[in-house]
């Protein structure tokens, strides 16, 4: 089963081509055929219309759960540095590997995860590094998300080779994801970044 999280913003949905994209990539590269996205505002709950919402899809050759939550952003205020080799190029229902990843952060709030000595990801999201006034993000994240393509198209970051021990070179790291932009402020200083 695979995943895909988009946010809605007062009633809007965010992103939605881009998500639409995904699951096609995702399901070509798995041999079948992308189901299409089911009317998400006539599912969107009243309730949850003047608010950011999180709207989960678990779907494989149909749809097979969409659920809506309001959302709310975790407070971060330290990660620790975990290697992996883990492989997460495509968005799964299943966050087993990610979790027992998690399972290693000890008095951390997250952890962020690196491959070869190179920085990737969170377990929910990707980074940006911010140096002066520019942001950066790293050439080899885990899953290229639709929230960090956006952000690459748009030219508000550059991609870069960021590794375990050039993080002192950085000011702030930020988590970005469907639901979270570098203008949201989840961001901590690098040295809450823990070896």
């Amino acid at each position: 089963m695979f995943l895909e999280t988009i946010c809605i913003l007062h009633g809007e949905i965010q992103n939605r081509q881009a998500h639409k994209e995904r699951m096609q990539r995702t399901a070509t590269h798995f041999g079948f055929n992308a189901p299409p996205l089911p009317d998400l505002l006539q599912l969107l709950p009243d309730r949850l219309r003047d608010t950011k919402v999180k709207c989960r899809i678990v779907y494989h050759k149909s749809i097979q759960e969409t659920s809506f939550e309001p959302y709310f952003p975790k407070k971060i205020t330290s990660l620790k540095l975990v290697e992996a080799s883990i492989d997460y190029s495509f968005k799964l229902a299943d966050r087993k590997s990610l979790n027992i990843l998690l399972s290693q952060k000890g008095d951390c709030d997250e952890i962020l995860i690196t491959r070869n000595g190179l920085i990737t990801d969170t377990s929910y999201s990707n980074v940006v590094f911010s140096k002066g006034e520019r942001y950066f993000t790293p050439e080899s994240p885990l899953l290229n998300g639709t929230k960090r393509q956006k952000l690459l198209r748009e030219g508000v970051i550059t991609e870069k080779r960021i590794v375990r021990d050039s993080l002192s070179e950085y000011d702030r790291i930020y988590l970005i994801n469907a639901l979270l932009d570098i203008e949201d402020e989840i961001s901590l200083s690098v040295n809450r970044i823990v070896q």
